[in-house]
Order: C-alpha cells, then sequence, then structure tokens
C-alpha cells in the first residue's frame, strides 16, 4: 500500500507549490541518496508482497540498473566515500520507474477484491 500524499494537493495551489518547491528540492539533496547514484524508488523497501509483484514486471535492463545502483551504493557505504560528483544523480534523472508498476498492482488487488466480495441479488 502506497503512502498518503499531499502532493496533488499542493500542486493544485500554485502559490502552496511556489512556497513547498525550495523546501522539497533542499530535503531531496539532503537525503543524500542521489550522492550515492540512487533514484528515489531504489529506496522503496522490498519486502511488502506488492513491490515484489512490481519488481518481476520490470523490464530486465530496469531491473539490471536498479540491482547496479544499489549495489554501487551499497559498496560506497561500507567504504564511506561518496561517488565523484559526475556520477551523482542529475534530478531530470530521478524519475519514479517502479511507483507506476506498484500503484497499477494496487489497482488490480482493489479491483479483484471488490470482485471477489461482490454480492449478486437475484430481482423477483
Amino acid at each position: 500500500m502506497s503512502a498518503p500524499s499531499l502532493a496533488s494537493y499542493i500542486a493544485k495551489r500554485p502559490y502552496l507549490k511556489r512556497f513547498m518547491t525550495p523546501i522539497a528540492n533542499w530535503y531531496t539533496d539532503a537525503a543524500g541518496y542521489r550522492k550515492l547514484g540512487l533514484r528515489i524508488d531504489d529506496l522503496i523497501p522490498e519486502e511488502n508482497e506488492t513491490v515484489q509483484t512490481a519488481l518481476k514486471r520490470l523490464p530486465p535492463k530496469e531491473a539490471y540498473d536498479r540491482i547496479f545502483r544499489i549495489r554501487r551504493a551499497f559498496q560506497c557505504s561500507v567504504s564511506h566515500t561518496l561517488l565523484p560528483v559526475e556520477e551523482h544523480t542529475k534530478p531530470h534523472e530521478d524519475v519514479e520507474y517502479l511507483s507506476p508498476i506498484i500503484r497499477e498492482i494496487e489497482k488490480e488487488n482493489k479491483e479483484r477484491a471488490d470482485l471477489d466480495n461482490l454480492v449478486v441479488n437475484k430481482k423477483r
């Protein structure tokens, strides 16, 4: 299940978006995952059944790239170093690749649950 988000609420209000954008950019930079070469979806925990299914649906190239980024970040963590600046993840490269698949699977699961609990009433 995805975490609740205020993003759509903020995006609909231009004054709030102008106020929150610099804060969001600062927070993302302070998180430090881009300095390890990771993307935002690399941080999603894999213990969830939905995430496991989404990982199976990833294209092979994207799955390989994900594993490479995670292993490289782990190696940097073990050696207490950061990647060189030219290898940091750029903001335009930090796009969601797993979250859309997770949302799709959650919709499928909700639809399946709704169909399983469907009650049919006979007309008299």
